[in-house]
């Protein structure tokens, strides 16, 4: 038994590669069938090394065009009012490895993504508290890792304009499915921007700037959307909409080619967008497409939705295909267009299976 496979231009995985491939890690698809993700399976990317941190002498400091700078303990933020909140995380370079000729970085196909519950202390009365300067246009912020990326030596920061970061859904995160962030995912205290790419919320925060000119980093620079390596670009910000099914039946190892039995077959994902709630589903059996059943819309939409759809499988090889449409009318492509970083592909998810 043998499921033919799609074709696709495969340059090779770059000792590079590897090596970030080993430090990072996604998601396994399984792990759509969580409200929230285990802790484990959340995906992960570190761009430079994990810095030391101890919580107890750790500090961030709010300066630049502020009336009154601040200088924050953990102890600080967590004795200030503290928010839950569930929000999908996802990695813009997500499907890279799927938009062919593809950029060296994290070769990802689809599994770059995770939905859990953040708690931390929201960041407006904060910025309320030091007091924005009339001449303040943005806020960078600086994370403690610190490296060379593209021979610029750097700590990682990102810049976000005032209107895009003074939210009330904003916050310093601290905790991670109910316990301490790991050291990994930015311990001992994170910004999270819901329904913005997961490189936008940086880690292990350090710093908080007001400045008085749009904030023009490295990272932001490498984060565009290019026709050209070294042409100008659109800045890569929120999610994209897009939809992921659990793959059905099972799999072989290690092609993870997909077999199932005839019958009845419940498929089941979730799907979420930085551009509001998802208003649809569709599921495409061998080019046909058929609205799925949505599940209850979250309070948030910055967390994703559950969807589910009844499929007669029949004997034979099919294509599954799944797509979603968010409240402001985005939807999934079939081929979204390529660009130079490998970046915001939410093409539509294609899963081959062989029913028996």
């Amino acid at each position: 038994m043998t499921v033919t496979q799609i074709e696709t231009t495969w340059q090779g995985v770059t000792l590079s590669e590897l090596g970030q491939a080993a430090r990072n890690h996604g998601m396994q698809l399984e792990g759509l069938r969580y409200d929230v993700t285990p802790l484990g399976m959340h995906y992960l990317v570190i761009h430079f090394d994990i810095p030391a941190a101890d919580e107890a002498s750790w500090t961030v400091q709010v300066d630049g065009l502020v009336d009154r700078p601040l200088t924050l303990s953990v102890d600080d933020l967590r004795s200030r009012p503290a928010v839950t909140r569930p929000v999908t995380m996802e990695c813009a370079g997500n499907g890279r490895a799927l938009m062919p000729p593809r950029a060296e970085s994290q070769p990802w196909l689809l599994e770059a993504v995770g939905n859990s519950e953040w708690t931390g202390t929201a960041l407006s009365p904060i910025l309320e508290e030091a007091g924005l300067g009339a001449e303040a246009v943005a806020l960078v912020f600086t994370g403690a890792d610190h490296g060379i990326q593209g021979d610029v030596e750097q700590d990682y920061q990102w810049g976000f304009s005032l209107a895009d970061i003074v939210r009330d859904d904003v916050l310093l995160a601290y905790e991670l499915n109910g316990a301490p962030l790991p050291p990994q995912h930015g311990y001992p205290v994170r910004l999270l921007v819901p329904g913005w790419y997961g490189m936008c919320c940086v880690k292990w925060l350090r710093r908080i700037t007001a400045v008085a000119e749009p904030f023009e980093g490295f990272q932001m620079g490498s984060y565009q959307l290019r026709q050209d390596p070294d042409g100008p670009g659109e800045y890569v910000t929120r999610q994209a909409v897009r939809a992921l099914m659990v793959p059905p039946g099972f799999t072989d190892f290690p092609g993870r080619n997909r077999f199932l039995d005839a019958g009845p077959c419940r498929l089941i994902g979730r799907a979420w967008s930085g551009w509001g709630h998802i208003d649809r589903v569709e599921v495409g059996a061998d080019g046909g497409w058929a609205d799925a059943e949505l599940g209850p819309k979250p309070d948030s939409p910055s967390s994703w939705r559950a969807w589910s759809f009844d499929w007669q499988a029949a004997p034979g090889e099919h294509e599954l295909a799944v797509r979603a449409t968010d409240e402001s009318g985005n939807t999934q492509p079939l081929d979204p267009p390529w660009n130079y970083g490998g970046f915001m592909n939410n093409a539509v998810q294609r899963v081959r299976v062989l029913v028996r």
